[in-house]
């Protein structure tokens, strides 16, 4: 069997939702920059673009590799930019090529790619590891899991991540409640404000983690994401006047290159911190194990270098004792990998609620939780598909040699 073509297809679609879509953004690490802190949200074409209060257009890039024998893997949705680098950089490698033979295509992809082991260029390895495996899973009409040696449980928890939520104390304690009765023991939430506001800034979030507990109960995790924009005396400070919350984990508190510092707020903070979600490979995730930067390693599927690499990646953390908990971009392959892994090991499942509605929004069947609980799917390969009834157009992208801009085909269905 032969890649016989790379198909890369932007679809629109429109979805509809409650009004508005996105209630608040979360905090970036440009906000120290006042003209930043006062943007609502930094457009880009994969936001979705509203139409009226109830419908907004959706536009996904999706990752397509043929074969000879008429099996394809999908994989998706990536930004534009990924598509880019799939098709200029990658094509080559990839037509003619073998495609079970996942390993040696990713050490090829690897070594070709000396300038991007990090940022886009891994992500589009990542993309095409994560087709590849399910183009193999489709081959042999297995489900990933099983390809992985698993399942070793049907099924895992999820937490709720509660990315684009409104913050303000009594929604958020509301919207706690609400996942709480769905049957979600774990929900994670972003707060807004960082060292730059001030002490405001620092009551806010308290406030914001008292009432998440309140709302919460005893005996579900809270957990809050700081989005790699606080800094260590901040972080200390705040984790001292919350410990009493019992808080499961603070994410990212500094930027993903400050390894050494994040170890540092790690050993001296009384809530534990979880970090990774910005790193990539293997190499990148063993310098945050070896510093003792994190109690939760948080790896994204799509990112790090697809599902090949996060099989090394979780074995590697075994040795440390540390789990895994796979960044929620992708909510499919990360279901595959964590039901193959012992429980441990991989004990939770991210569902990023807005974020995965709208990743999702093309599957036939999206993965969805049932109080609170993910159980896998036995259709082959990660077991997506695209509904072709929620397509409005499908254009397939190529880029011309020596050009930034994207040639397409249009069909229109």
């Amino acid at each position: 069997m032969r890649i016989t073509d790379v198909r890369l297809r932007q679809l629109t679609g429109i979805m509809e939702h409650e009004a508005p879509f996105w209630e608040e953004r979360l905090q970036r690490p440009i906000d120290v920059y006042p003209e930043y802190k006062s943007q609502r949200a930094r457009p880009g074409f994969w936001m979705p673009q509203p139409i009226d209060a109830h419908r907004s257009r959706v536009i996904s890039i999706f990752l397509e590799i043929d074969t000879d024998e008429g099996v394809s893997g999908l994989a998706g949705p990536i930004p534009h930019e990924v598509a880019y680098i799939v098709d200029r950089e990658f094509r080559s490698v990839l037509e003619g090529a073998d495609p079970l033979a996942t390993e040696r295509l990713w050490d090829i992809m690897y070594r070709e790619a000396v300038h991007g082991r990090k940022g886009a260029t891994m992500m589009a390895i990542s993309a095409i590891d994560c087709a590849l495996w399910d183009l193999k899973g489709r081959w042999l009409a297995q489900p990933v899991y099983r390809l992985l040696g698993g399942p070793v449980r049907p099924s895992a928890p999820a937490y709720a991540s509660m990315l684009g939520y409104s913050i303000e104390p009594e929604m958020a304690a509301q919207r706690t409640r609400e996942k709480v009765a769905e049957g979600f023991t774990a929900v994670k939430w972003f707060p807004l404000w960082g060292p730059t506001d001030g002490r405001d800034g620092m009551r806010r979030n308290i406030a914001l983690a008292e009432a998440l507990r309140e709302a919460a109960g005893p005996d579900v995790d809270i957990m809050l994401d700081a989005w790699m924009s606080w800094n260590k005396p901040y972080t200390l400070e705040f984790a001292r006047r919350v410990a009493h919350l019992d808080l499961k984990w603070i994410e990212e508190p500094v930027m993903p290159d400050k390894i050494a510092l994040c170890a540092e707020i790690n050993a001296a903070s009384p809530v534990p911190i979880a970090t990774g979600e910005h790193e990539y490979t293997r190499w990148g995730q063993k310098e945050l194990l070896d510093a003792g930067a994190s109690e939760y390693l948080q790896a994204d599927t799509y990112w790090a270098g697809g599902l090949s690499e996060m099989v090394k990646i979780c074995t590697l953390a075994s040795t440390y004792d540390i789990p895994v908990i796979a960044h929620g971009h992708s909510v499919p392959s990360n279901v595959h990998l964590t039901l193959a892994m012992p429980e441990l090991l991989c004990p939770l499942v991210e569902y990023l609620v807005k974020w995965n509605e709208l990743l999702q929004f093309f599957w036939t069947e999206p993965v969805v939780p049932v109080n609170g609980t993910i159980t896998v799917s036995d259709r082959p390969g990660f077991g997506m598909d695209i509904d072709p009834a929620k397509i409005e157009t499908d254009e397939a992208l190529r880029w011309e040699e020596g050009s930034n801009m994207a040639g397409s085909i249009q069909d229109r269905s």
